[in-house]
């Protein structure tokens, strides 16, 4: 029997979804020198015309220099005006659209994008592939003004909602971590001084963004890491946020892009697919670093609920739960335990219509088996690989 609440209408912010499942930002791979191509605009609207609510554009970089690599969209005033194309379609399908907005910071491929990144303090980086220096305090102001403009930039192409990435050791994720955060200015020291910097944005997002637009947060609620964010930190810093009052909604997630990967995806992990794309000598690194990088952590349905239940304990506001979620069973028991959302990723990629069919009665359980071979898809345009590329979406 399908439940009722999870396909009654729901309020976020200033918004009306028509349901309570959104499509979570995947990176979709299919933008090529940071350019808006159609196949960017079809994998959103075919996730729209498949029944989510809201389907989540990943990853916008804020500047240049925040890009993960040189083939990720700098939400500039250009690509504004490209992507109305792609939040049209999806309007049109029947769903709304969120642009997530971020700085990678230690993630970002430096040799990729050809110019240096940002940190809380100095430290090396594998993704950067050297040293990246910590962020002098005027370079901080630069990127709070970033998010402003990358938020009004947002708004002009007809992006419903903003989520910012506070997660997965980007900028102002890696400022949380007492691991990573050295510093002893107003940016680092105890939980709150971490804290400083995201709380400034979310501040700044929410003033250009304007009322009409919801503003989420991609929230790290542990990172996976030893001595890194973790409940006795990651708690009381979105106790701030919802304080701070700027933010309509936490999506919950986990684990370190720059550490520890595994720990938000979960299942068996595709090494020898990752090395097959690789350069020849990145690929010989990876075969002597890769099983200590990409740790493998079996799939568990609803892997994160027992971190977010702590949130949902401690906080009143508005939260999405997030981390494989397959079965309609799981959407209706998170509801349940008073989520508001939830949010998913592999399980779309594997059926964008999975939606659609849980409301219809036709499944009550995804076709994802978590493989993750998914994963190096990101180089080839992020796709199931178990989906004929002749498949679409049921009508």
């Amino acid at each position: 029997m399908v439940s009722i609440q999870v396909f009654e209408s729901a309020r976020l912010g200033p918004l009306t979804l028509k349901n309570r499942i959104v499509k979570a930002a995947t990176f979709e791979g299919v933008m090529p020198r940071g350019q808006v191509s159609d196949e960017l605009v079809d994998f959103h609207a075919e996730v729209a015309r498949g029944g989510a609510a809201m389907t989540t554009v990943a990853y916008c970089a804020v500047s240049p220099d925040g890009r993960v690599h040189r083939d990720t969209i700098v939400l500039d005033r250009e690509r504004a005006q490209q992507l109305r194309r792609l939040t049209t379609a999806v309007h049109d399908a029947g769903a709304l659209a969120c642009a997530q907005i971020g700085h990678a910071g230690l993630v970002a491929n430096t040799l990729s994008n050809r110019m240096p990144t940002l940190a809380p303090s100095t430290r090396f980086s594998a993704p950067a592939m050297g040293l990246v220096r910590g962020a002098t305090g005027e370079q901080l102001e630069a990127v709070v003004d970033n998010f402003g403009v990358a938020a009004a930039n947002a708004v002009d192409a007809g992006f419903d909602a903003i989520e910012i990435h506070m997660g997965h050791g980007y900028l102002l994720s890696s400022f949380f971590s007492p691991n990573l955060n050295r510093r002893t200015d107003r940016y680092g020291g105890d939980t709150r001084r971490r804290a400083e910097l995201a709380r400034r944005v979310a501040e700044r997002v929410r003033l250009r963004a304007g009322e009409s637009v919801a503003v989420t947060a991609k929230f790290n609620m542990d990172d996976g890491v030893r001595r890194g964010f973790w409940l006795t930190d990651s708690l009381p810093t979105a106790r701030l946020l919802e304080a701070d009052g700027h933010l309509d909604a936490l999506q919950l997630t986990g684990g370190s892009s720059l550490s520890n990967p595994m720990y938000y995806f979960r299942g068996e992990v595709p090494l020898d697919e990752f090395i097959a794309l690789q350069p020849p000598a990145v690929g010989l690194g990876l075969r002597v670093i890769g099983r200590r990088l990409f740790r493998r952590y079996p799939f568990e349905e609803a892997f994160f609920l027992p971190q977010a239940r702590q949130f949902r304990a401690a906080l009143s506001m508005p939260l999405m739960l997030l981390g494989g979620i397959n079965r309609l069973e799981t959407v209706e028991g998170a509801l349940d335990e008073g989520f508001d959302f939830v949010a998913m990723a592999r399980a779309l990629l594997r059926e964008p219509d999975l939606v659609d069919r849980f409301r219809t009665g036709r499944t009550a359980e995804s076709l994802c088996v978590h493989c993750m071979k998914c994963m190096p898809t990101v180089y080839s345009g992020t796709h199931c690989v178990l989906r004929s590329p002749t498949s679409t979406v049921s009508r």
